[in-house]
């Protein structure tokens, strides 16, 4: 396990470095003067220098991105160039909207996309098709659409859930659950098509070896060759695809966050570019990366849990 943890640093550390680092180049490259925006267009000339001068806008790029790692590494992101306050202060009121999201969208995806990949491997016939279809389907729908389509059926035609908003937990735990149904739903259920197609394959691939006819040889019963041998020595190929969908929902997470409104992750990176407001833009984007690199690691100690042969 502690060679899982070093290796991973070693992953880590240079990747968020190198995001942080990419992220601030385009986030200056972006139209607009953070100071102009700040002090609007009465600001006199000598106002103008001033703020550029505080902001470190009037050095080289690289220089302001090392006044910016320096307070970084201390847990400083810096201030918002709109709201003045500190960036980290505005990821923290906004992390738990998205975790929220991607990690029920998760739990969707997963109960979904094994379910159906168990049931169409022992089943087989049509509902082996339909898993199949479904997957590409599920590639092909833009999550948006199917954001629509939930729309108009769970909170127009029938409104058992809001459109849009977002209630807090500490608010009341039921608005909570209610204002993320369809947006967890919108993520999950596109996100369970390719968990369905590899949890089918592999099921079917290890029902074909010898292992399990020896095991229904000696009358073993039948969930029990398939939930506890079967699945869990197909399962390191399905934790892989649930480790990219886990990533590619933080993707898809600006865009529901968007459609339904939520005060997420998402929403703020997209304001914040709006404004050119580059400590925001760069918070965000650390946050996310660390999430990413978080995820992998999580990934890896699934892999020793399931492989024995990983932690040598």
């Amino acid at each position: 396990m502690r060679k899982i943890v070093v290796r991973w640093l070693l992953t880590a550390v240079p990747l968020v470095l190198g995001v942080s680092m990419l992220t601030f180049v385009l986030a200056s490259l972006v139209p607009g003067d953070a100071a102009r925006a700040i002090l609007g267009v009465n600001a006199s000339p000598a106002q103008y220098v001033a703020l550029r001068r505080q902001l470190h806008l009037d050095e080289p790029l690289w220089q302001q991105y090392v006044h910016w790692l320096a307070a970084a590494v201390h847990g400083d992101l810096g201030q918002s160039l709109q709201s003045s306050d500190a960036v980290t202060h505005e990821l923290s009121g906004r992390l738990g909207v998205t975790l929220s999201l991607v990690g029920g969208a998760v739990l969707v995806a997963t109960a979904v996309g094994v379910g159906l990949g168990v049931a169409s491997a022992l089943r087989g016939g049509f509902l082996g098709r339909l898993v199949d279809v479904g997957s590409l389907l599920g590639l092909a729908v833009p999550s948006y659409w199917l954001g629509l389509v939930l729309v108009a059926l769970f909170a127009v035609a029938l409104p058992l859930f809001p459109a849009t908003g977002y209630t807090p937990a500490a608010d009341s735990v039921g608005g909570w659950l209610a204002s993320l149904v369809l947006p967890v739903l919108t993520l999950g259920l596109g996100s369970s098509a390719p968990i369905a197609k590899q949890t089918r394959d592999g099921v079917l691939a290890e029902l074909g070896r010898e292992y399990v006819m020896v095991l229904r040889a000696r009358g073993v019963p039948e969930w029990s060759v398939i939930f506890r041998h079967v699945l869990r020595n197909a399962a390191t190929p399905v934790l892989s695809v649930v480790g990219l969908v886990v990533v590619g929902l933080f993707g898809g997470a600006v865009l529901a966050e968007t459609v339904f409104v939520l005060p997420g992750l998402g929403g703020l990176a997209v304001s914040a570019a709006s404004t050119h407001d580059i400590p925001v833009i760069q918070g965000v984007a650390v946050v996310f990366t660390l999430l990413v690199v978080g995820v992998n690691l999580v990934v890896e100690i699934g892999y020793a849990a399931l492989n024995p042969k990983v932690r040598m």
